[in-house]
């Protein structure tokens, strides 16, 4: 057995080699999940061969990014890159955004799957504990949905149109749910990714988005044939309550959300993804990320 030797705070630990976890995380590289096993099984062999039954962590990086480089100098770079990102103290907080039905749910489960992120919250459950503080007479907006909260405004919209004006009171709302949780998760340096349609660029505070390890995305459907299709496999599922009608009669005021949406992430520069493959986009998220938060790349260029 190939043990891997590491140090946390000055304690040193000992963990057995696993072809599974190294797999995963080559998957950050954008390499596929059979040429990863692959990959990840021809190190292994290649470190038995050398007669090597204890290797330390940074040295197994290393032999990682050296076979890497002979495969491909992009997977190489971007390994490395995500090693800079890991390395860092500080905690990894991911915002995506999306009105309702364009797949924030599942990219997050993805892209945590593809760092190797524990934590995934979805702000519909922050809307549930905000329900159980805030009463309905108190405010009967955030016990509606993102999408026709607009019904339950009690006076004329002003800002903007009457849909605009009751997303925008939901999500104010469930805004002081979603930046507790980024605050809490930088003073206890815990990485996680935080989902849903009231993830709003130009709504979340400056100086927390600021911090330099937090990173928003917008993800959207531009077409709405596909976005209708998204609901119809949504609604397939055995475990969703509301039926694919209720999504169909709000389908007009859910494509006017995405487009404030879009709107508000123009403004303030986020990135925005066409959520039409999963795999592209999971693949766009994780070069945004790594170029965010990777500091300077093997050929000399400065990260964004």
């Amino acid at each position: 057995m190939i043990w891997v030797i590491g140090n946390v705070d000055g304690n040193s630990y000992k963990e057995p080699f696993s072809k599974g976890i190294l797999a995963r995380s080559l998957r950050v590289s954008s390499i596929g999940l059979n040429q990863a096993y692959e990959i990840a099984n021809d190190i292994e062999n290649n470190l038995i061969e050398r007669g090597i039954s204890e290797i330390s962590v940074d040295e197994l990086a290393k032999t990682i990014a050296r076979y890497l480089d002979t495969v491909d100098s992009g997977f190489s770079k971007k390994y490395e890159r995500w090693r800079t990102v890991r390395k860092s103290e500080e905690p990894l907080i991911i915002l995506i955004g999306g009105a309702s039905g364009v797949g924030t749910s599942s990219m997050a489960f993805e892209l945590a799957n593809r760092l190797g992120l524990k934590n995934i919250i979805s702000t519909d459950m922050i809307r549930e504990v905000m329900r159980k503080i805030i009463s309905k007479e108190l405010n009967p907006v955030i016990h509606k949905s993102s999408f026709d909260a607009y019904e339950s405004i009690r006076t004329p919209a002003i800002r903007v149109d009457a849909i605009i004006e009751g997303f925008i009171s939901h999500v104010d709302v469930v805004n002081v749910g979603i930046e507790a949780i980024i605050e809490r998760s930088i003073k206890e340096g815990i990485s996680i990714i935080v989902e849903g349609v009231h993830v709003v660029p130009g709504f979340i505070r400056e100086d927390l988005l600021n911090q330099g390890n937090v990173m928003m995305f917008t993800l959207i459907v531009e077409d709405e044939e596909m976005h209708k299709q998204r609901f119809y496999t949504r609604c397939r599922q055995p475990w969703v309550k509301r039926s694919l009608e209720h999504y169909m009669d709000n389908f007009s005021t859910i494509r006017k959300t995405q487009n404030f949406l879009i709107e508000q992430a123009n403004i303030h520069h986020n990135p925005i993804i066409n959520n039409v493959d999963f795999r592209q986009t999971i693949d766009s998220m994780v070069d945004e990320i790594i170029d965010k938060f990777g500091g300077e790349s093997n050929d000399g260029t400065k990260s964004i």
